[in-house]
């Protein structure tokens, strides 16, 4: 950590750079004699990187950023402040803390907090910005985080990890592969807290991670603007009756969806029917939790068809969690092949064509307001709904 970095002139040259490429940056003299331009660049990709996922440390001064990686890497603020409501207790341990987003989050809510993080530099930038920030109730130890629980006799409420998926230069998907082994560690690991919190890839199948897991209480699927985030396994040393699905949506307002694992696969009577008033496509959170059934129960609405995973009703409900259209006209292939002039956007749900095929095939334009949903019905087989958007992701 080059504290040159920190000082008055360089943070200055940082903030007026945010829109120069780096690259450029990178291959000029740098204009300070303590800090090169590879330092230079690493700050000004790393700021940048920062602006909308970080916005606390984008905005604050004398920030210090690591390698861009990190940032690619850390939690967002908006699931960070997520998973902070999901701690118990006055003591949380953040055995992987990396650029320390989620230690950070945890410090608002819990009495005190632990953040470990093996890589010394990455450890001392972390040390430094929470400083900053005013986070004075955290501490932060450059150690392994599973082999610090081992050395120590103290326990702690809450343990929080997000292991690394990588093995060399190659991405694991398997729990047992990544570091640290949550597996293989899970049985130490419940005998020092009462609560585990497990932030894996929005990848992992839930089946699979079950498989792998034990005492799972909660599942939580976390998405903003209908992109799968990370899932939260919440695990704890007694063993649950149930695990609970939570699947939640942080966009310009919190939607939840919420069931008891086992109830998602009730059946449900498909209705000889053409699509109703307003069309509905659940966001990739309700997707991944496979309960494509419940949602149609649990939200009043009416299945399109069984593979579809899109469903209609006559009213609007506006507690649903995703997109909703309004739809002003239905064709069958062979009437929408005589339309002439068309612009919108291209939805293709369980069609056996690509969007990008249907655009050049029936000249379609594009514009943001108008949709045209190709799919597939129970009663109609494929067709094509037009639509306008009442209620984005």
């Amino acid at each position: 950590m080059n504290l040159e970095i920190l000082k008055p002139e360089v943070q200055k040259y940082i903030q007026e750079n945010l829109n120069t490429d780096v690259n450029k940056i990178a291959l000029t003299k740098s204009p300070f004699k303590s800090v090169t331009s590879k330092e230079l660049s690493i700050q000004i990709n790393s700021k940048k990187k920062a602006e909308k996922k970080l916005p606390t440390w984008f905005n604050s001064k004398n920030i210090y950023f690591p390698e861009s990686l990190s940032i690619e890497q850390t939690s967002s603020e908006k699931t960070a402040r997520y998973k902070s409501k999901l701690a118990i207790g006055e003591t949380l341990i953040d055995l992987t803390a990396g650029f320390g987003v989620d230690s950070f989050y945890f410090s608002k809510v819990i009495k005190k907090v632990t953040s470990c993080e093996i890589n010394s530099e990455l450890a001392e930038i972390t040390k430094h910005n929470f400083t900053t920030l005013g986070a004075k109730n955290i501490q932060i130890l450059n150690t392994d985080g599973v082999s610090f629980l081992e050395s120590t006799s103290v326990k702690f409420d809450t343990i929080y990890l997000d292991p690394a998926r990588r093995s060399g230069s190659a991405k694991v998907f398997m729990l047992k592969d990544c570091t640290p082994n949550i597996v293989a560690d899970l049985d130490f690991l419940l005998t020092k807290t009462q609560r585990i919190m497990l932030k894996t890839a929005p990848l992992l199948d839930l089946k699979a991670g079950l498989k792998e897991l034990k005492n799972v209480r909660e599942i939580h699927i976390v998405s903003t603007k209908n992109e799968c985030k990370e899932l939260i396994w919440v695990i704890e040393s007694k063993t649950p009756v149930d695990t609970k699905i939570i699947c939640t949506t942080i966009n310009h307002s919190q939607k939840e969806f919420s069931f008891i694992l086992g109830t998602e696969n009730l059946a449900i009577e498909f209705l000889n029917k053409t699509p109703s008033n307003y069309l509905y496509e659940p966001d990739v959170a309700l997707l991944k939790s496979g309960a494509f059934n419940l949602i149609a129960k649990e939200y009043k609405l009416e299945k399109l068809e069984n593979q579809s995973q899109l469903y209609h009703s006559e009213e609007i409900n506006e507690d649903f969690a995703g997109r909703i259209f309004k739809v002003e006209t239905i064709f069958t292939l062979q009437d929408f092949k005589k339309e002439k002039n068309i612009s919108g956007n291209i939805i293709v749900r369980n069609f056996p064509e690509k969007p990008e095929i249907l655009a050049k095939k029936h000249k379609i334009k594009q514009n943001n307001h108008q949709f045209y949903i190709f799919t597939k019905t129970q009663k109609d087989g494929y067709i094509v709904i037009k639509a306008i958007i009442l209620q984005h992701y």
